[in-house]
């Protein structure tokens, strides 16, 4: 599977606008401001593909790129406090929307950040992952600002908030020096070529 060429499709505001699904497709979830858009950049070998926002919670639409064998779904990120409930509806509906329709979804990529327990919008996500049998995986980002020490204890605490969740799988990553990346892109092709 070819990272390197990779092209911004569109942007949908309303799960109704998105068309058919038609290629595997590669969902990436998680809270605002926990690493999402540099995460995919760094799967992709780009600085900036995914808009890298300065405000968390400013990507209100589902994102979708195109490589040759799959899209990259990018969601909303979720959960950030100052943003209105009519704007936190919309997001609702565009990711349930999402979800509700008949995808053709290989793999989802379910974001924390490692350096803190899950919080409970990412216990929500899992759960309805997990629930509703969609093949997923837990990148844990920002691996670079723990020390070693502190690295195993984080992720043995995450494992274990998560361990109601069997078989999931725990990647711990960072999109600064690059740790755990090619694991990740690794099981997205994986994921890819069981469709």
């Amino acid at each position: 599977m070819n990272f390197h060429i990779a092209e911004f499709q569109a942007s949908y505001g309303n799960s109704k606008q998105i068309p058919v699904s038609d290629i595997p497709e590669i969902v990436f979830s998680g809270k605002s401001n926990v690493g999402k858009s540099s995460l995919i950049n760094k799967i992709l070998y780009r600085k900036s593909i995914a808009r890298v926002s300065a405000k968390p919670g400013k990507t209100a639409t589902i994102n979708f790129f195109s490589l040759k064998e799959a899209y990259f779904v990018d969601l909303p990120g979720y959960g950030y406090a100052k943003v209105s409930q009519a704007e936190k509806k919309r997001w609702a509906e565009l990711v349930e929307g999402y979800f509700a329709q008949d995808r053709n979804i290989a793999l989802v990529v379910q974001i924390c950040d490692i350096r803190h327990k899950p919080t409970a919008n990412d216990i929500s996500m899992i759960d309805f992952l997990y629930h509703h049998d969609y093949p997923f995986i837990v990148a844990l980002t920002k691996a670079d600002k723990l020390k070693k020490s502190q690295l195993q204890q984080h992720i043995a605490e995450i494992a274990e908030e998560l361990s109601e969740y069997e078989g999931a799988m725990l990647f711990p990553c960072s999109s600064n020096d690059g740790a755990g990346i090619e694991e990740i892109r690794q099981m997205i092709e994986k994921s890819v070529n069981n469709q």
